[in-house]
């Protein structure tokens, strides 16, 4: 379900970092930089917050970080890894939460074995060369990219 333009944050979000603060003590999610033979990223674009990210979510209770990643991958973009991903960092998601920390893996072993279809979660996922990105990439995502692909320092925040 769509709760806002999908250029606007959901007004729910922040009752769910609310209640995740309370439920949890630290929040931990996973993200995905996916690679293809051509050189270009994988980026999606959700309903309830605004811009292109890379893909993943949450990390449930008793999910190890690439468990989490491959079911993300496979719901939100019909990914399905081939290979070990490769871990890139660890940061600190000050924008979302104290509490928030992002894992980032580079994925380059992968199969589509269906095409993406939109969903209620996912509005677009497609395959973009870096220089020639959709409009409205996320800050951090952009970083995420200088950092692994023009030699950036990496920053220990999302």
């Amino acid at each position: 379900m769509i709760l806002r333009s999908p250029d606007r944050r959901s007004p729910l979000t922040p009752l769910l970092h609310l209640y995740w603060r309370f439920s949890r003590g630290m929040t931990l999610g996973v993200r995905a930089c996916v690679v293809d033979a051509d050189g270009r990223l994988l980026l999606i674009r959700h309903s309830y917050t605004p811009g292109w990210h890379f893909p993943g979510g949450g990390v449930e209770v008793g999910q190890t970080v690439e468990e989490a990643l491959a079911v993300e991958l496979r719901e939100e973009a019909h990914v399905v890894m081939t290979g070990p991903p490769a871990f890139c960092g660890l940061f600190l998601n000050l924008r979302t939460s104290r509490r928030d920390h992002v894992a980032l893996f580079r994925v380059d072993a992968f199969a589509q074995p269906s095409p993406f279809v939109p969903t209620r979660e996912i509005l677009e996922a497609g395959f973009f060369p870096r220089d020639a990105l959709p409009e409205g990439v996320t800050r951090g995502t952009r970083e995420r990219i200088a950092e692994l692909f023009e030699g950036c320092p990496r920053s220990p925040h999302w």
